[in-house]
This record gives C-alpha cells, structure tokens and sequence, in this order.
C-alpha cells in the first residue's frame, strides 16, 4: 500500500509558506547587516532554532519547523522591521501572516 503524503498547510493552496518563511529570514538578516546594533539577545537565541541552510532544509533534527517559528514570533520580527523601518521586511512579514500564520 502507498501512502500518501499530505502537506499539513492543504488548506494554502497555491501558497508556498515556507517560501513566504524563507523570504522573512532573508529580510530578517539584511536587516541584521544593514544595522548589526538590531540583533540583540532575542535574534541570537532565535537564530539557534533556524537551520543555517535554512532554504534547502525547513528544520532542525526533532525541531519545529521555520514556518512555526516565523509565526510564533510574529509580532517580534513585525517590531524589528518597523522599529528600522525596514518597509521590505514589513510587507514580507505581513503577507506572511496573512497568507499562511
């Protein structure tokens, strides 16, 4: 017997949210490179929970996945982008809310 494989974010058809996760991290460390004064302790202990090949491989061995963890801290990375005025990082992380959190 074959089985299926089902992807547990069906209800987002044609939404890729992990593209949507993957392009928040990406704004995430522009930012960071941008402004290094903008990665205090809260990024670097989020940092440890997001794979450093973050964009082949979605989590860490026996680890949430990245999407879990974009939208579990939402209204932290939503601060950071704001506090910066980083519009790039604002609108990635809106659509990524609305769209797949």
């Amino acid at each position: 017997m074959i089985e299926k494989v089902r992807d547990r974010y069906v209800t987002f058809a044609n939404i890729d949210c992990y593209e949507n996760a993957i392009l928040v991290l990406d704004a995430m460390y522009e930012l960071f490179a941008l402004y290094p004064e903008a990665k205090n302790e809260l990024w670097v202990r989020f940092e440890t929970l997001i794979p450093q090949n973050y964009k082949e491989v979605f989590a860490k061995k026996d680890s949430k996945d990245i999407l879990y963890h974009i939208c579990s801290h939402i209204f932290y990375l939503s601060t950071l982008f704001e506090e910066y005025e980083f519009e790039k990082g604002v609108i990635l992380m809106e659509q990524a809310e609305m769209e797949c959190c």
